[in-house]
């Protein structure tokens, strides 16, 4: 079992302003972002090792404390037309805070800044909401939303919520339970706008549910469908991806069966898969892998994927470590047009130079990883 790496960076202040849950620095990191972009799950090697050691079900939280619950599949009415969303067309975008926006404006004497600044901090990225805060998701991913849609460009956000995450690992944290979930997806949706989004929905969610119980999994997975159904009702021009994993870890036959049990076969829910977030596999790689999925989960021959670009460049370490690998370079830039049938947009969900903790403390900017893997 594989998952990607680095550490959770939780949804901060209103407005879209994020802030780390670990503000420990090391001396060459910029002061406390104002906003996160790329927490992530966890020490798990990129690479999957026939002879790696389950997880142990002892050491896992359940994602709820109640077993077994009765629970609604319907997403709050809506009077809003439902429709079916285009492919998306127009230029991604990049918000103004990040934390190598940050360190870029803060360093100009840096003789790194320059890389750093044309070949990172000019790209768009996705925005994290990875904290439960209820009381202010709503304005914070509406102020991201609104932004995009007053430039004319499309945000990607990700929603990183689920109880249980990371199987109680390193990025473990999350809404409550599961009822508590489903009420801040409700206010997730509510920020989304009218505008064109790409909703990357909780990255491990479904690839990394082994830890689980077979009724805690249905549980979960009856969660993820209601939250597609929500976020898609809320904005019909949202598109909704689900979790692939990625092309070293599950097969595809087993993936794609988890996820139609997460909804992600379902028009009303879904736009397709996304795959390869925070981790190294090649574009190739991906985009072979993400069709396998994509064939064998069924649905409507619209269904597309996504693929995490951002840290694929040199493709993934053969020795397996995850942690901020040597050698790794920028994958492709983002774009929504691939020119690849069936993969909709490459994206750069985690921000490159975010440390996954060895170069830097976990989730923070790190600028001798970010100049690495923008001059390679």
């Amino acid at each position: 079992m594989v998952a990607t790496a680095s550490l959770v960076v939780a949804a901060g202040a209103v407005a879209g302003v994020l802030a780390a849950f670990d503000d420990r620095r090391a001396p060459n990191e910029a002061a406390p972002p104002q906003v996160s972009a790329s927490p992530h799950p966890v020490p798990l090697p990129a690479v999957p090792s026939s002879s790696a050691p389950a997880a142990d079900p002892s050491a896992t939280p359940s994602p709820s404390p109640t077993a077994r619950r009765t629970r609604s599949s319907a997403p709050p009415r809506t009077e809003k037309k439902r429709e079916r969303a285009t492919t998306v067309a127009g230029r991604l975008y990049r918000h103004p805070d990040s934390q190598v926006l940050e360190w870029v404006r803060s360093h100009a004497g840096d003789p790194r800044q320059a890389v750093i600044a044309s070949r990172i901090a000019e790209q768009p990225a996705a925005v994290w909401f990875a904290d439960y805060s209820p009381q202010t998701v709503t304005a914070r991913v509406a102020a991201v939303t609104s932004g995009g849609a007053a430039l004319g460009r499309v945000p990607v956000v990700v929603p990183y919520a689920i109880p249980g995450r990371d199987c109680g690992g390193h990025s473990q944290g999350g809404a409550p339970d599961l009822d508590a979930y489903d009420a801040w997806i409700d206010r997730f949706a509510a920020g989304l706008g009218s505008g064109e989004v790409v909703v990357v929905l909780e990255p491990d969610s479904v690839a990394q549910t082994e830890c689980l119980s077979a009724g805690d999994r249905a549980d979960r997975f009856a969660s993820l469908a209601r939250a597609g159904r929500v976020l898609k009702a809320a904005n019909p021009r949202a598109r909704v991806y689900f979790d692939a994993g990625h092309s070293g870890w599950n097969a595809p036959g087993k993936q794609a069966a988890w996820l139609r049990q997460a909804g992600a076969a379902s028009p009303e829910a879904s736009d397709g898969i996304f795959s390869n977030v925070s981790n190294f596999h090649t574009t190739a790689d991906e985009v072979a892998y993400d069709r396998r999925v994509l064939d064998a989960l069924g649905g409507p021959a619209s269904l597309g994927a996504v693929i995490d670009t951002s840290r694929n460049g040199n493709g993934a370490p053969p020795d397996g470590q995850w942690c901020d690998p040597a050698g790794r370079a920028l994958g492709r830039s983002p774009t929504l047009t691939t020119g690849e049938a069936r993969i909709d947009a490459y994206l750069w969900v985690k921000l490159p130079g975010e440390s996954d903790g060895c170069k830097g403390s976990p989730g923070t900017f790190t600028a001798s990883y970010a100049y690495d893997l923008a001059s390679s």
